[in-house]
């Protein structure tokens, strides 16, 4: 008997756990990079409960319903002293815990410190938890007709660090407009490809993951607040980062991300029953293929490859193959009508020389930017 009760309860938690990958967090970007100033456990627990509010239908009274048994399951918690530890974690984020925003206006910032939840409800004798969200929050969780960011509530529910929850939310702002912009258009093509590969400056990812005052030393704060979030990001979201540190001087101004996603055959971004969309995506899929193929078969390839600013690895990645033949290739076309391709050999051997450790996350970015900067040089030579 008491086997079948495990199993039974092992079914359920299942079948909660797929519900619950179902949801969605949509919030404001101002809330994305606000400063969290709590712990991990009420931030999961704040998305938690930003995934049952319904943005076209906004919850009355401000408030949602969560059951006890959807908290577990997401928590994973599944042990005797588990409602004394919900009870814990509850307290701990009404006394605790807050978002400090940091808002763009015409004549300067304006900072508003919010308590999220103030109001919680449960019982002992039923499943149900009563969430209130404050008056002053929800304008950051409703009518997000812009500036809003959309992600899996089943991405954060392996994340186990601050740390990485602050981070992957970032992330995915950057990369959200990332794949708006380059399905949708209205921004330069460098001006998207910022997306998948964001700069943040040292002081705003400090403020941001709250640790103006902590792990001083750039060892302990890479550990800490950058590897081993990235390390969870990247196990158990659908995103592959990595990072690159940019100098000023002798010290570590910015960070350099490197987003790429793992495809998913739920990859539910846009609508699938938009036959506009899926035609344009077909269309755009087949011209990249074919700038793949004439990218694997350019003489330029096997010129990067020879001056190690291409790696065989990196020439399985289809959409920096297509970049390069896109955005690269034509200016090196350019450059060998004006100079043979002796001149474009004499061009690259320079690039690789001077080339930038931050630029092997985006080579295809770093390669369009010195030919761009090049051939005005070349151009004025011949004039004179």
């Amino acid at each position: 008997m008491s086997i079948i009760t495990e199993n039974e309860k092992n079914k359920k938690q299942v079948q909660t756990l797929n519900e619950l990958s179902k949801r969605k967090v949509v919030e404001h970007n101002s809330l994305i990079t606000s400063i969290a100033k709590m712990d991990k456990t009420p931030l999961k627990m704040f998305e938690l409960a930003v995934s049952c509010i319904n943005t076209e239908e906004p919850p009355k009274d401000h408030t949602v319903y969560l059951s006890k048994k959807e908290l577990f399951a997401f928590f994973k918690v599944d042990d005797s002293n588990k409602h004394s530890r919900f009870k814990e974690a509850v307290e701990k984020m009404q006394k605790q815990a807050f978002f400090k925003i940091k808002e763009k206006k015409d004549r300067g910032f304006e900072f508003e410190n919010i308590v999220p939840i103030p109001y919680v409800k449960w019982t002992d004798y039923n499943d149900e938890v009563t969430i209130q969200f404050s008056d002053r929050i929800m304008p950051y969780l409703i009518n997000l007709k812009k500036n809003f960011t959309q992600h899996a509530l089943s991405d954060l529910a392996e994340l186990n660090s601050k740390y990485s929850i602050i981070l992957y939310r970032w992330l995915s702002m950057n990369y959200n407009q990332y794949e708006h912009y380059s399905n949708k258009g209205g921004r330069r093509e460098e001006q998207v490809e910022e997306y998948r590969n964001p700069t943040i400056s040292m002081r705003e990812l400090r403020e941001m993951t709250d640790t103006v005052n902590e792990y001083k030393l750039f060892t302990n704060f890479s550990k800490y607040v950058l590897d081993k979030p990235l390390e969870e990001i990247n196990a158990h979201t659908s995103f592959n980062v990595s990072y690159d540190k940019v100098k000023k001087g002798r010290s570590i101004d910015s960070i350099v991300f490197h987003i790429t996603k793992k495809h998913r055959a739920d990859d539910n971004s846009y609508k699938l029953e938009d036959k506009t969309y899926q035609e344009a995506k077909a269309q755009k899929e087949e011209s990249e293929k074919d700038l793949v193929f004439k990218a694997m078969e350019s003489k330029y390839t096997k010129l990067l490859i020879e001056n190690f600013l291409l790696s065989p690895y990196e020439m399985t990645d289809t959409a920096l193959m297509a970049g390069l033949q896109k955005n690269v290739y034509p200016k090196y076309d350019e450059l060998k009508t004006l100079r043979g391709l002796e001149g474009v050999k004499k061009h690259l051997s320079y690039v690789r020389e001077k080339q930038e450790p931050y630029s092997k996350g985006n080579i295809a970015k770093y390669l369009k930017k010195a030919i761009e900067q090049y051939l005005p040089t070349v151009k004025r030579q011949d004039l004179s």
